[in-house]
């Protein structure tokens, strides 16, 4: 008799653990659980090779919320994730978002700003004597407004949050497995077994995709699903700053979207910077080499115009890293597959994967056991979206 787990969870990340978490937490499921990643040492997914930051400045509401209730998770994690008296601590560092804008740009900040207040984010417009006021290291030429997260915005230890949904879930009862998908067995429009390329064939009563860059894309193609998602290679760049901003401006330094799209923010003693390049210059790609010309040709400038003592800076170390990028409107795709009973994929997420993964987790977990959203309504990320042109469009994407 073949072994048979109640759902299986084909990936095992923060988006997989996520899941396998809220499903076992679930007071109304009983059943077993069995997520399987290629790569159980996670060293290249993107939740251990991200900047790891959380914020509630979007130009959508779906958007904000699942970021809302991803704040409340991380403020919250020591309580939800504890294991025999083990806390996981994340080092939350609360110190917002800012977002530079032109003149000719200023009316988004706007917009979104109006929006996220109703919605119940703590953000501030800041005029450029304010923004002078609040940042005096920051060179204002070309701007015109100051978007702040004056609370529930900044970065976090993403790896530990990953670990830590892990930990828990295993102690739920989750298994994990390290095995890679081959196919999939099917009786009718329901998926009943998972066939592994270690040769092993495994029931199943529900089947998530969580597999992010490392085959998302892949699996859904087996499930007969077409997902517009695709490998993009982003680098972080590390360097320190040889003087001039004070230590009392650094406890409140933010993280920095600057005008040219450019983002800094500080990372222990020294500092984090990268930049998402043109979509002309943006192929998909598998490697992880960092492409070093992008430092010196393009942010070092822009650092030093927007922080006149980033003019004297020492380069550091650099690390790429990938995002599953939804290439259709750069937004999670979140749901039952269309045509499939019992077929779930969490994807495409284009670098919000991190913050948004606690409401994707629970919502998932509800659509398995009630066949709905009871508490946040994902259906803006629902699949069929894609194939009606339905884009949900959002303005902030860094």
């Amino acid at each position: 008799m073949r072994e048979t787990y109640d759902v299986i969870i084909a990936g095992g990340a923060v988006m997989g653990s996520s899941t396998a978490y809220h499903l076992a937490a679930n007071k109304d499921f009983r059943g077993r659980i069995l997520v399987i990643d290629k790569d159980l040492s996670f060293q290249q997914c993107a939740s251990a090779l991200s900047a790891s930051s959380i914020r509630q400045q979007y130009s959508t509401r779906i958007n904000i919320h699942a970021s809302l209730f991803g704040l409340w998770f991380v403020r919250h994690v020591g309580d939800l994730l504890e294991v025999a008296g083990d806390r996981p601590v994340l080092g939350f560092k609360e110190r917002g978002y800012l977002y530079l804008a032109t003149a000719a740009n200023a009316h988004v900040l706007i917009a979104n700003h109006a929006l996220q207040q109703a919605e119940g984010a703590d953000i501030r417009l800041f005029a450029p004597a304010e923004l002078a006021r609040q940042f005096p290291w920051l060179q204002l030429d070309g701007v015109a407004v100051g978007s702040w997260g004056a609370s529930g915005e900044g970065w976090f230890d993403g790896y530990g949050l990953m670990q830590a949904l892990r930990r828990k879930a295993i102690a739920l009862g989750v298994t994990y497995s390290e095995a890679n998908v081959a196919g999939l067995e099917w009786t009718g429009e329901r998926v009943s077994a998972v066939r592994l390329a270690d040769g092993r064939t495994i029931g199943c009563g529900a089947l998530v995709n969580t597999c992010g860059v490392s085959g998302a894309r892949e699996l859904a193609a087996i499930a007969g699903c077409e997902l517009p998602i695709s490998s993009r290679k982003r680098c972080v760049f590390a360097f320190t700053n040889q003087g001039g901003i004070g230590p009392d401006h650094l406890a409140k330094f933010p993280l920095v979207i600057d005008t040219t799209g450019v983002w800094f923010r500080t990372e222990g003693n020294g500092f984090l910077t990268g930049i998402s390049p043109p979509e002309a210059s943006d192929p998909e790609t598998n490697d992880f080499d960092v492409d070093w010309p992008i430092f010196e040709e393009t942010l070092w400038p822009a650092l030093a115009a927007r922080v006149p003592a980033f003019a004297a800076i020492k380069p550091g170390r650099a690390w790429a890293c990938h995002y599953d990028l939804n290439v259709f409107d750069h937004n999670a795709i979140a749901g039952r597959l269309p045509g499939r009973e019992n077929c779930y994929v969490a994807a495409g997420f284009s670098g919000h994967g991190l913050q948004q993964s606690p409401a994707i987790g629970r919502g998932l977990s509800e659509l398995i056991v009630h066949g709905r959203f009871t508490s946040l309504d994902l259906s803006d990320f629902a699949v069929e979206r894609v194939a009606e042109g339905r884009r949900l469009l959002e303005t902030n994407v860094i």
